[in-house]
């Protein structure tokens, strides 16, 4: 059920099952020296692919690679179309797609497009139609879960595309807690406080795991879509305790 291979037949079966969309919702932003400026679509397209593997009957749909990334373009290659821009995005697709979807799934890939998901899914809810969101993240013991492109998302990446993480290039940038860095970040960007982009340490990044964390990645989200709670105040889908 891979939506851009799809026929519009194939969706309007009336003895199917109600159809739940995924969409991965990523950005395109630089990650270090090391990392590639997709890493975020990546996963987050990753976790949906799992899903979708998992219950073939939910839809896929290709990945959104732009997100609200500003505090990024202090290095070549990110673009961001901020939060006012991702808004609309999101708020549009869930309007078109739920006249057909009975749900949509949206997996964030990068923190910063938080507030224009909540937003609009907030605003899709109010409006009656069925949307959450989901981050592609959670906490595995042992596991730093340091803010940017190290040891968390660089053994993801090392799992999902060795080939794509440049192991001779990755050095620790920023290591401080990221509460204590948070007010120059805002001030001046990621790169105010880590000149090679990095926020944490790549060092002892394993692909077993990346695959560990993938694993607690999809089967939180697993849960999740399964439990159906999304919070009121900002769509966010609640993990059942």
């Amino acid at each position: 059920m891979l939506l851009d291979e799809l026929t519009w037949p194939d969706l309007d079966d009336p003895g199917a099952r109600p159809r739940t969309l995924l969409v991965p919702v990523g950005s395109t932003e630089q990650h270090g020296p090391h990392l590639p400026l997709g890493t975020d679509t990546f996963v987050a397209a990753a976790v949906a692919a799992a899903l979708h593997d998992a219950d073939p009957e939910l839809v896929l749909a290709p990945a959104i690679p732009y997100g609200a990334a500003g505090e990024h373009e202090g290095f070549p290659g990110t673009v961001s179309i901020g939060t006012e821009a991702l808004h609309t995005l999101l708020l549009e697709y869930g309007r078109s797609a739920c006249r057909w979807a009975a749900r949509l799934v949206l997996l964030n890939g990068h923190g910063g497009n938080v507030a224009a998901l909540s937003s609009a899914v907030r605003l899709l809810r109010h409006e009656g139609r069925d949307a959450g969101w989901l981050p592609c993240a959670a906490a595995v013991p042992g596991v730093p879960a340091d803010a940017h492109a190290g040891r968390y998302e660089t053994s993801l990446l090392l799992h999902l595309g060795p080939g794509r993480v440049r192991a001779d290039r990755a050095a620790a940038g920023e290591t401080r807690p990221l509460a204590e860095v948070i007010d120059a970040l805002r001030a001046g960007g990621t790169a105010a406080v880590s000149p090679n982009g990095v926020l944490g340490d790549p060092a002892g990044a394993t692909a077993g795991e990346g695959r560990t964390l993938l694993a607690a990645i999809v089967g939180a989200a697993t849960t999740a879509i399964a439990g159906w709670d999304p919070d009121p105040a900002t769509g966010r889908l609640r993990v059942p305790r």
